[in-house]
């Protein structure tokens, strides 16, 4: 297993290379990092910071030169709020990450019961039933989900009821002066996981469907029922174990994707998170904020495979030896 992760570990150090240095030169050939600079009405200070950043030296020195400064921990400052860009990427992850972990964690566990149930119960009327609403859900829009809920789950009950709030809200993760995880946090955390969940359920419950579909109708499971193997433990020690790997591998790649991918949910709930960070540094242009958040989601995405491969190794130990 060691010998199986170092070399996967090192098969993703040159890809992070490649890929860090493809994000730096899109980056620098599309955006000018002295737009703002060279607006004022001092031109000695836009030679000083093209000194500074090495930008009339060729693209591979100005990618070893940032390169350099980010893996000591200088990200620079943001052009856009005259902020740290380390601390700005480090507080919009944390939050990301909290969107991550309790829609992935919920997705998980109902997608796999959804589509476990499906397949042990084909084309029975729950298994009918749980088919159209995934794909009412994969085909739903995101902004527009989100919009339905905010208007069924919050602004509904406020107003068929009476109440003085509403019972679920919808702007950020916390009501101004609260923070840590209580009632507040559970009642701002809602609707946003509810929105992630949904579409990550619809897809995820199909998958599985699959894999436990095809793990029970594979040789080994019919070997099995031949020789009077009790049906609980087919189940679970064969067709179920066997139909978790490609699962974990998806869910993973999936949960890599979400670092970047949750642009429209943090929109619609104001959460700042890496989706909203990256949208507003890119609409004002502000390279210096968008090179090192891109880099963070490329190791994000790196990670996650890497786990993926763990996971897979762990449910099928001949994928080690391959």
């Amino acid at each position: 297993m060691f010998v199986f992760v170092l070399r996967r570990l090192l098969y993703s150090v040159p890809v992070v290379a490649l890929a860090s240095f493809v994000l730096f030169w899109t980056v620098r050939s599309t955006f000018d990092p002295l737009a703002k600079l060279r607006q004022g009405r001092d031109p000695g200070a836009v030679e000083r910071e093209v000194a500074r950043l090495g930008l009339d030296r060729p693209v591979v020195e100005q990618y070893a030169l940032w390169m350099k400064a980010f893996v000591t921990g200088d990200w620079g400052t943001s052009t856009r709020t005259g902020g740290d860009v380390r601390a700005m990427i480090g507080s919009s992850l944390g939050t990301t990450l909290q969107l991550i972990f309790w829609g992935v964690l919920f997705a998980t566990v109902l997608a796999l019961g959804i589509g476990v149930y499906s397949a042990v119960r084909q084309y029975s009327a729950g298994d009918h039933l749980l088919t159209g609403l995934s794909y009412l859900g994969i085909a739903m829009p995101t902004f527009w989900l989100g919009l339905l809920l905010i208007q069924l789950l919050a602004m509904w009950p406020r107003e068929q009821f009476g109440l003085a709030e509403t019972p679920l809200f919808f702007v950020g993760l916390h009501s101004p002066g609260q923070s840590g995880f209580g009632m507040d946090y559970l009642r701002h955390l809602a609707l946003p996981v509810l929105t992630l969940t949904i579409s990550l359920i619809a897809s995820w419950s199909r998958f599985s469907r699959t894999a436990m579909l095809e793990a029970l109708s594979s040789d080994y499971v019919r070997t099995a029922r031949a020789k009077g193997v009790p049906s609980r433990q087919i189940f679970f020690r064969h067709a179920l174990r066997n139909s978790l790997a490609p699962f974990v591998t998806v869910v993973a790649l999936d949960a890599a994707l979400l670092f970047g991918g949750l642009v429209v949910t943090e929109q619609i709930y104001a959460i700042p998170g890496m989706g909203r960070l990256f949208l507003d540094s890119m609409l004002a242009g502000d390279v210096f904020v968008l090179v090192p958040w891109m880099l963070v989601v490329a190791l994000a995405m790196v990670l996650f495979n890497l786990a993926a491969d763990l996971g897979y190794a762990l449910l099928d130990p001949r994928v080690v030896l391959r």
